[in-house]
């Protein structure tokens, strides 16, 4: 069945009113169906009939007298023409001339309705589908925003959570350092006033342990000290780790001797009592050494030291 569009193009191809893409396009869809075919060989017949229904035009009487007498004068005959007589025998068109004219009237006014209705809906057609581009990339663009806020709400929240994990590693170190510091303060409070005792904290100079850590706590008066560390690496068997008393009276580092720590937890605690007398002991100091410690600072990696 031929539909309303094939109906219009049909009309249009028939005047020659469409050209290039749009006319290869009507002409394969005129092969592929017979009933389209028929329609437009009778529109084509319909033009071609009333192209032969205009009578050629009669020329004037006054005009035809005035040819002939050229003619003669031409040819040296000096006679006038005889002119012919007007007659009242006026042709008059038939009715089937009237009906040609209005039939291609009428198809002449269908074709110029059906151009311009086609011409109407093309354009309808390309506003649309500019239209629905349009907001597809606006959607799109709606859906990208989306997804960046999605990401950023998701990083956002790991970084809080890595905060929030540093803030309770934090208060977890800080409130094992005070446990050590007064476990050790309890046990040197009867021997001497508090008030002499220097306390240092000892921080990690490790990349691989950032978290390791130490207290010491001096005791002038009685030359002795307590040291507390965690998280420390584990040793090889063949390995000790050291602690020096730094003291501007000597050039180099006092040694307070080794000790060891939990190969899992890295926890160790140790009293110390450095090898020569120290009268200020400015910092603490923890290195990693050959197996029963160096006899004098710098031959092993330092691993500790205090502010």
């Amino acid at each position: 069945m031929i539909d309303e569009r094939l109906e219009e193009l049909a009309s249009l191809y028939a005047l020659d009113l469409i050209e290039g893409a749009e006319r290869s396009a009507f002409e394969r869809e005129i092969a592929a169906d017979a009933e389209l075919r028929k329609l437009v060989d009778a529109l084509r017949e319909a033009s071609a009939q009333l192209a032969l229904t205009v009578n050629a035009p009669t020329p004037s009487i006054e005009l035809r007298n005035r040819v002939m007498a050229s003619v003669a004068n031409r040819a040296g005959r000096a006679q006038p023409p005889v002119p012919v007589a007007l007659t009242s025998n006026v042709v008059r068109p038939s009715p089937l001339l009237w009906l040609g004219w209005a039939a291609a009237a009428v198809f002449a006014i269908a074709a110029l309705w059906a151009g311009q209705r086609y011409s109407v809906n093309r354009n309808e057609l390309a506003a649309t589908q500019t239209m629905a581009e349009m907001e597809k990339a606006a959607a799109q663009t709606i859906r990208n925003q989306l997804e960046a806020e999605r990401l950023i709400a998701i990083r956002q929240t790991d970084e809080f959570k890595r905060a929030q994990a540093e803030v309770g590693t934090l208060k977890q170190n800080l409130a094992t350092e005070r446990i050590q510091t007064a476990r050790q303060l309890a046990e040197l409070q009867g021997k001497n006033d508090l008030a002499n005792f220097k306390i240092s904290r000892l921080a990690s100079l490790l990349g691989n342990s950032p978290d390791a850590t130490a207290i010491a706590i001096w005791n002038p008066l009685t030359q002795e000290g307590v040291l507390t560390v965690d998280k420390l690496p584990a040793l090889a068997s063949n390995q000790d780790y050291q602690l020096w008393v730094i003291d501007p009276q000597y050039p180099a580092p006092v040694d307070g001797g080794v000790f060891a720590v939990d190969s899992a937890t890295g926890v160790g605690r140790a009293t110390f009592r450095p090898r020569q007398p120290v009268a200020q002991a400015t910092k603490f100091a923890v290195t990693r050494e050959r197996k029963g410690g160096a006899a004098a600072a710098g031959e092993g990696q330092m691993i500790l030291i205090s502010q």
